[in-house]
């Protein structure tokens, strides 16, 4: 059994283990229809932030982004103030929303390409390069827009985006697993996913064999911020406003994600899947503790805690013997997914 494997079903068994203790603590409120929909809408922009998280992590070289939360918010506040300026939210609402998510989405990618290339072509360290382009992105977003909040308002497209239910399941959350469905094959079935990481897993041995390193940098981190830019416009498809200061625990919360699903810092190794799990498991862990009554600075601490004892964990293969233990196929190939 792969490493990545029995990291997948530990993941699974918390699934089912915290929705047995929040059932049980909340009386059987905790797994009501309405909780159940609340919480899968609060997944989708926390974990297309991890994603990001994750591709920078796997690819090496110290990778890791910083700026996804900042670029998400750059994203919703830019695409709000260009676009009320040219569509009118009440007249038009289709064509706004669909205007408001092509600009996010636009400035996420011109973010993540600015990373990418700054790290390729000035050899940059990345956690350094996203470090300072999360402070220029944070003051770029309090300059334009005075540092006030952006209304953005509720056109219907956007706001069945963000909260709209298919079939019992929020659309944000499907949208979500539909674009994890996308980069995971992109991953386990294209060039660019073996060569992203066997780049991570062995800088050296992809050099021999000729790989663009710097095409791979560039290109991973543009995806990178083109997520940041989907998670800006679910940010504003959930909330009347826009700001720059929006969800600043995210950045823990997206490392705290990765490093849960298996993402190695030193990079090679990193599965769509488990992230998509990774979130849904931390999302049901902060619903039961605050049906616990636990206030958000003592979930930050818990957050803060979780991160340290997976990395230190996960340097001790602690939950790989875990899993080890558990019944899951084998598989072949389990560096990406």
């Amino acid at each position: 059994m792969s490493k990545l494997d029995g990291r997948l079903g530990v993941l699974m068994l918390l699934v089912v283990a915290l929705l047995a203790i929040g059932g049980a603590v909340s009386g059987g409120t905790y797994l009501s229809a309405f909780n159940l929909q609340s919480m899968a809408s609060q997944v989708p922009e926390i974990g297309l932030l991890a994603i990001g998280v994750m591709l920078a992590m796997s690819a090496g070289n110290g990778g890791i982004d910083l700026s996804g939360i900042a670029l998400a918010n750059l994203a919703g506040v830019a695409a709000g103030l260009l676009v009320k300026d040219l569509v009118s939210v009440d007249d038009a609402p289709w064509t706004f929303s669909l205007a408001f998510a092509g600009v996010a989405v636009l400035v996420g990618l011109a973010g993540g390409l600015l990373n990418g290339l700054i790290i390729a072509r000035l050899g940059i360290t990345p956690i350094l390069c996203t470090l300072g382009t999360q402070m220029l992105f944070t003051g770029l977003t309090v300059v334009i827009s005075d540092g006030r909040a952006v209304t953005i308002g509720s056109p219907e497209p956007l706001y069945q985006l963000g909260n709209g239910v298919i079939l019992g399941l929020p659309i944000g959350f499907l949208i979500f697993v539909l674009i994890a469905l996308v980069l995971g094959a992109v991953l386990r079935f294209t060039p660019f996913g073996l060569r992203l990481m066997l780049t991570g897993a062995n800088p050296r041995a992809a050099g021999f064999c000729g790989f663009d390193k710097a095409r791979i940098f560039t290109v991973t981190y543009a995806l990178s911020g083109m997520l940041a830019g989907c998670a800006g416009v679910i940010i504003a498809a959930r909330n009347v406003n826009v700001k720059w200061d929006y969800g600043t625990s995210y950045l823990l919360i997206a490392i705290l994600i990765a490093v849960m699903a298996g993402v190695r810092p030193e990079g090679g190794y990193g599965r769509v899947t488990c992230v998509v799990l990774s979130a849904v498991v931390l999302q049901l862990l902060s619903s039961l503790l605050n049906f616990v009554g636990l206030s958000n600075f003592v979930r930050d601490l818990a957050w803060g805690a979780l991160l340290l004892a997976f990395l230190a964990i996960g340097r001790f293969g602690v939950i790989e013997r875990l899993a080890s233990h558990l019944p899951i196929p084998r598989r072949s190939r389990a560096a990406q997914d």
